[in-house]
Parts: structure tokens; C-alpha cells; sequence
């Protein structure tokens, strides 16, 4: 039976949760992810998870923080001007924005703070510091 290898496209159903139990994704009721192993796709435990299984099987893997979204990075969080926000926008804590810098990239922060003259931005990805959980299923090999 063929086993998912290096530059295979593949498409997988899985549940992913935190150590605590709770599931932060699923596939469930969705189509499975395809993506093409080894290429940065996904993050690295969920790829070097996938290789040497064939389709049908299923698995769960423990995915530690470095090989999932990394550590917590403190110079990832800025403030920002309440000046700079829209005459329109009341920012408050727990708001998803989207923000972009010099270079034209795009990019995700939560407002985690809010004061007189500034508001305080979260620019880590949601599960960084995190150890993950994933119940894998391979559901095909693309010929």
C-alpha cells in the first residue's frame, strides 16, 4: 500500500485541541485539508506527521510549541496610536484586526489592551506557546 512520502499531495481529515482537551480546529463536516507534504504548508509536526502513513490510517500526535507556532514572542506585541485607529472605530480588548506593514504583508493582531492614548496589539499567532493535539486520519494520496 502506498505510504505518503515527501512532495505527495495529500488530504487529510483531523481534530486539533490544546493539552487541556479543547479543539481549537477540526475538518469535521468540511472536506479534508489537502496540502503537498514537506513543502511549509502546514506546520511542521502536522506535516512530518502525515509521512509514512497510507490512506485509511489514523493516528494522534503530540506536537510540541517549536514545532507548531513557536514560542510567545513579547516583541510581537506594539502599541498603537488610538489616533491612528478610524474616527469610527471604538477599539476593545479581545477585536481582531488586520494590519500590514512596510514590506506589503498582512497580518493579524488582537487588541489585548486598551488605554488613554494607546491600545495594545497582539501580533502572535493565537496558539503560539502552545503544545498541540491532533487526531490524524490520511484520507488520500493524489496519483
Amino acid at each position: 500500500m502506498q505510504q505518503a512520502k515527501q512532495g505527495d499531495k495529500v488530504n487529510v481529515h483531523y481534530h486539533g485541541k490544546l493539552t487541556d482537551g479543547t479543539t481549537f480546529d477540526s475538518s469535521e463536516g468540511r472536506e479534508p485539508l489537502e496540502f503537498t507534504v514537506g513543502i511549509g504548508q502546514v506546520i511542521k509536526g502536522f506535516d512530518d506527521a502525515v509521512v509514512d502513513m497510507a490512506p485509511g490510517d489514523k493516528k494522534t500526535v503530540h506536537i510540541p510549541v517549536h514545532e507548531a507556532y513557536g514560542e510567545r514572542n513579547e516583541d510581537m506585541m506594539m502599541e498603537y496610536p488610538k489616533s491612528e485607529f478610524p474616527a469610527d472605530m471604538n477599539p476593545a480588548v479581545g477585536m481582531e484586526l488586520q494590519m500590514g506593514d512596510n514590506a506589503g504583508n498582512i497580518f493579524q493582531v488582537l487588541i489585548v489592551q486598551v488605554g488613554e492614548e494607546t491600545v495594545l496589539l497582539d501580533a502572535n499567532h493565537p496558539l503560539a506557546g502552545q503544545d498541540l493535539i491532533f487526531e490524524l486520519e490520511l484520507v488520500s494520496i493524489a496519483e
